[in-house]
């Protein structure tokens, strides 16, 4: 098993970077409790509204708006492991997860590709993503392996389970998908149950885990809900991953997206939580500014850099696993 460097721990040497202050995170926290409490969150399906009313959020159905009191969201933080193992289809690229170690993947998902043998700018494929698989799978930089390009040769309501396969066919390392159904995840785990000889052996040696993105400003769609819930019932990880964009669809200043973030996220793992309690959930983060010239996402920028620290520090304070974008 993999047990990747720390970072950020105080150490005699080495470097760091926190964003904020302990008092500054304190406040961003109780920021994002007023906002789950008094905002709330919009909820698509009814059986996530029925979750979260059952376990006592006040819930508005006509608006599909979920108020979410204090003590859930903080309970849900604390009964969520602050570390677990992906494992892999060869147990030598089992990864040992928890706050502060660092490790790297590569990110999805493209949707087109420069053809290697012609250099035609082209829609992707199965077979891309199985050659990708492998190139990831050589890599020793690379822990885990998500889908860089999907199969677009492939049934659109299918994709994920056709991008799973050929991640299980051409890579032994653990696996990071992004189905967008109940259907795609059930298919997808029962593949991978077939894989390590059981549902039981599934839970004990996760090969895969679930990566939902929630919408800025706020809001659980369907599908996200969906997935949430089966991969917890599964006792699978789940990446609850927020996408905002500061200045665009959060706000402007680093600290006013960053509440807007951690609510994202933790009404994403309070529903994991309250789903089935202790599934593993990772902070996820592919937060960003906006470009106000282009109205496009930036990346490979100083923000982006910051941002990420910044979540990285909140993951740290809530001793969750994080996943955080790169430059």
């Amino acid at each position: 098993m993999k047990r990747n460097p720390f970072s950020g721990r105080p150490r005699s040497g080495g470097f760091s970077l926190n964003v904020f202050t302990e008092a500054e995170m304190d406040d961003i926290h109780l920021a994002t409790l007023e906002v789950l409490e008094r905002t709330g969150v919009f909820v698509e399906a009814d059986e996530a509204v029925d979750i979260f009313s059952d376990s006592g959020c006040r819930v508005d159905r006509e608006q599909r708006i979920v108020r979410i009191p204090p003590h859930l969201v903080e309970a849900a933080i604390h009964s969520a492991p602050g570390k677990f193992v992906l494992c892999g289809r060869d147990p030598k690229n089992d990864l040992l997860l928890e706050p502060g170690r660092v490790a790297f993947t590569n990110f999805s998902e493209g949707i087109r590709v420069i053809d290697i043998d012609t250099g035609e700018y082209r829609d992707s494929t199965k077979r891309d993503v199985a050659a990708i698989a492998r190139l990831n799978d050589y890599l020793d930089q690379m822990d885990t392996h998500e889908i860089s390009v999907g199969a677009k040769d492939a049934p659109a309501e299918t994709i994920s389970v056709h991008n799973s396969e050929q991640q299980l066919l051409n890579t032994t390392k653990p696996i990071g998908i992004g189905p967008l159904s109940r259907l795609e995840s059930r298919a997808i785990f029962r593949m991978c149950a077939e894989v390590v000889g059981g549902e039981d052996e599934l839970r004990a040696r996760p090969i895969v885990y679930n990566g939902v993105c929630p919408v800025s400003p706020l809001k659980l769609p369907h599908e996200v809900t969906e997935v949430i819930i089966e991969t917890a019932r599964w006792g699978l990880p789940c990446n609850v991953l927020s996408m905002a964009m500061a200045g665009g669809s959060s706000p402007v200043t680093l600290a006013g997206s960053l509440v807007m973030h951690n609510a994202e996220v933790l009404a994403g793992i309070t529903l994991s939580q309250l789903a089935e309690r202790g599934s593993p959930v990772i902070y996820g983060s592919s937060t960003t500014a906006m470009d106000l010239r282009l109205a496009a996402a930036s990346v490979g920028t100083p923000e982006l850099a910051m941002i990420s620290a910044a979540v990285a520090q909140m993951a740290r304070r809530y001793l969750l696993p994080s996943f955080v974008a790169g430059l």
